[in-house]
């Protein structure tokens, strides 16, 4: 039993860990938009 209890406490730390780094990307880190441009061929915009 004290064995599955550090595998449990280990996964609950692992999971608190990647919870606090998804937080801090989204709360620290800001995007820059840019401008997209895709270019589409003529084939495809033509009706069939």
């Amino acid at each position: 039993m004290p064995t599955l209890t550090r595998v449990f406490v280990g996964l609950v730390i692992l999971a608190g860990l990647s919870g606090a780094a998804v937080w801090s990307l989204a709360t620290f880190v800001e995007p820059h938009p840019r401008e997209m441009v895709i270019k589409v061929p003529q084939e495809r915009l033509e009706a069939k």
